[in-house]
């Protein structure tokens, strides 16, 4: 059995030492630049600094500035992976998330949500491919909010495997009234820290914000 450690408290007692180790090390590079400054102003004329010992010198003073701006990048890594519980985002792998992004078919009837203009007579479910083309367009019931799209055209011919989305277009005597995003849920087979954000990939190789997601299933 293994117990998920908690990234998140282990973090927050890290930007102090971090910050710590940032002050003692930019403190060292400060004074090394200061030594090796009057060193060189102080040297004797006569009996000037041997070129090899200056290029040493020069090669360490390359060393400890390199080790502060990796020891910076390394606590804002830590600071970027501490606001983020790991088991958090393993609870995310294996769900079924619901957004209004591309939604993956893969020949089974596939369960699509959304609401039609509460003014509207008609309501029609416009199918695209990925690449934004309407494949097909169905009238539905305007009251209706789920509707199960069996993966055909209307002249009965099967929708090959991929990803599509949808929208549903509402009508008042023939006017169209609004256009709105048509939502599907999709299996999360990735979850990933991106920035502020966490990142989910779905099935069908869409990546989302977990901010997207207004539903979370247990996947099948």
């Amino acid at each position: 059995m293994i117990t998920p450690v908690n990234t998140a408290q282990a973090a927050s007692s890290q930007p102090s030492a971090n910050n710590a180790q940032t002050s003692a090390i930019t403190s060292d590079f400060e004074t090394f630049l200061l030594m090796l400054t009057a060193q060189a102003q102080n040297q004797d004329p006569l009996e000037p600094m041997d070129s090899t010992q200056y290029a040493s010198q020069l090669a360490q003073f390359s060393m400890v500035e390199q080790q502060v701006q990796t020891n910076d990048h390394l606590s804002s890594l830590a600071s970027t992976l501490g606001s983020v519980n790991l088991s958090d985002l393993a609870s995310w792998v294996g769900m079924d998330v619901r957004s209004t992004s591309a939604f993956h078919f893969d020949g089974q009837p596939k369960t699509l949500f959304a609401q039609a203009d509460p003014q509207a007579d008609t309501a029609k479910l416009v199918i695209r491919d990925e690449n934004g083309t309407v494949l097909d367009k169905v009238t539905v019931p305007p009251a209706q909010s789920e509707f199960v799209w069996a993966g055909v055209t209307s002249s009965g011919n099967p929708m090959s495997a991929g990803n599509y989305t949808a929208a549903l277009e509402s009508y008042k005597n023939g006017e169209l009234l609004t256009q709105t995003p048509v939502a599907a849920y999709n299996r999360v087979i990735e979850a990933q820290v991106g920035g502020n954000t966490v990142l989910l990939t779905l099935s069908g190789g869409e990546v989302i914000s977990a901010s997207d997601v207004n539903a979370v299933r247990t996947g099948a």
